[in-house]
């Protein structure tokens, strides 16, 4: 009898295709660049709220929008949860595109980092609840340091000019998008206030209409722009909180090609087109209106005195990189998966501090979380700026430490020397890339020979060196 052939490991943080490659880089350049953006929004907002008086809390609190329609909010409000709508909006694609493209795919490849991001979850919201449980604190903020802002964590990499090879970059993506499913989640059942069955069912209708339209192949943005905004003010005054019209809708795109001729799914499409409306203008313009805390009075000065606040710097700070990093390590230690041989354990404990950084859906729960109580909200939100600013300093200390061995590995995946827009690595097992390769060092060699000749003749005729 033959023995059974061994079965292989998967490989954990191993080479990307490259269709999934190239759509990874794509969704970060945008998030980066949109994490920029959010950042000076942020940096802006404590300027203003902490310098010019209270003309900061004036304008964030001026109200507009139909009354009749229960939709005269404050600008705040709006950020909230109207253009955080187009945020998960967002999400909703990525998700969907996960499940039926990307990683999320194959249930085997999916387990680990969809393990590794339930812990990050689990672990922040329990080193909270301990630490209010001990210190007498409300543990109604448990939620708030589960969340990890991939655009404040990209920018963090741009500005400490860390090349992270394209495995470690979409591992922090899916983290962030299953981060984004579960606070969708938590959103719906932690904080839906007395339902209005009336508009939930409007809101359920008008979802209906919208699939059903995506199911016929309805074109038109003209119809689309209206439904979505009639869902989102119903969904909006049912009591569930709006953004989830968002990631409903996102969900219901097409993320698939039907055929080869097919260059892009719908849902993809429409992600190229939302995500920089999202990321360049939702996110930091939420920011600006929600990030503005004072640091010279006590919202600062208790973050690292009360339990609430504590809880959420010791969430995001040390729950985030243990959570990740030990799920992480579990699923590996009782799965077939072991890391990829170019990586090493502290580069996964790097990616999981980074994670620690929990900006946009944290500053949300917390207002969501303490919505009765104004000092205890801003309280929190310092809170969340304090934990996304030190794991942001240790992720980064951690990251500059291995950023000579990122960068060749970086370089080593995006070097092009045939010029045909393939990365070599990607065709090393393609004879026509070979015949191109041998072709272009031929090239390189004759006019290595040319020039050596012409050196010799200037030497001859003493018009060149000897």
């Amino acid at each position: 009898m033959t023995a059974p052939a061994p079965r292989t490991r998967h490989k954990f943080l191993g080479r990307l295709s490259l269709p999934e490659r190239n759509f990874v880089a794509e969704a970060l350049r945008t998030e980066t660049v949109g994490g920029v953006l959010l950042l000076v929004a942020a940096v802006a907002a404590l300027i203003w709220a902490n310098t010019a008086g209270g003309s900061y809390e004036a304008v964030r609190g001026f109200h507009l929008g139909p009354g009749s329609l229960g939709l005269d909010l404050s600008l705040q409000h709006w950020a909230a949860d109207g253009l955080l709508a187009v945020f998960f909006f967002v999400a909703g694609i990525e998700l969907k595109r996960e499940m039926v493209a990307g990683d999320l795919r194959d249930p085997k490849a999916a387990a680990l980092p969809v393990v590794a991001a339930l812990c990050g979850m689990a672990v922040p919201a329990l080193v909270y609840v301990l630490t209010n449980v001990m210190g007498g604190g409300s543990t109604a903020g448990w939620a708030v340091p589960t969340a990890t802002d991939i655009a404040f964590a990209l920018a963090v990499l741009a500005v400490i000019g860390t090349s992270l090879p394209s495995a470690l970059r979409a591992f922090l993506l899916t983290l962030a998008v299953v981060d984004d499913l579960f606070a969708i989640l938590i959103i719906a059942v932690f904080f839906t206030s007395d339902l209005n069955f009336a508009a939930l069912g409007g809101a359920f209708l008008g979802l209906a209409l919208f699939w059903l339209l995506l199911r016929k192949r309805v074109r038109g943005w003209y119809l689309y722009v209206p439904l979505g905004l009639v869902i989102w003010g119903l969904m909006y005054n049912s009591g569930v909180h709006a953004t989830i019209a968002g990631v409903a809708m996102g969900l219901m795109l097409r993320c698939h090609r039907e055929d080869e001729s097919e260059p892009h799914s719908p849902g993809e499409h429409i992600e190229h087109r939302v995500r920089p409306l999202s990321a360049g203008l939702a996110v930091p313009l939420f920011a600006l209106f929600s990030a503005g805390v004072s640091v010279s009075g006590g919202a600062m000065g208790d973050v690292f005195t009360q339990p609430e606040t504590l809880g959420v710097v010791l969430g995001l700070v040390v729950g985030k990189a243990v959570g990740i990093f030990g799920g992480t390590w579990l699923a590996t230690r009782f799965t077939r998966a072991e890391l990829n041989d170019d990586l090493a354990w502290p580069d996964v404990f790097a990616v999981a501090s980074l994670a620690g950084i929990g900006f946009t859906v944290s500053l949300l729960i917390g207002e969501l979380a303490f919505t009765g109580d104004p000092l205890l909200t801003d309280e929190i939100k310092a809170a969340v700026l304090a934990g996304s600013l030190i794991a942001a300093v240790l992720s980064g200390i951690l990251l500059k430490l291995r950023n000579a061995k990122y960068r060749k590995l970086w370089e080593d995946e995006e070097r092009d020397e045939d010029l045909d827009g393939i990365p070599d690595v990607y065709e090393l097992g393609n004879p026509d890339y070979h015949l191109r390769m041998a072709a272009i060092h031929e090239k390189k060699a004759a006019e290595h020979r040319r020039l050596a000749e012409v050196a010799g003749g200037e030497s001859e005729d003493g018009n060149g060196p000897a």
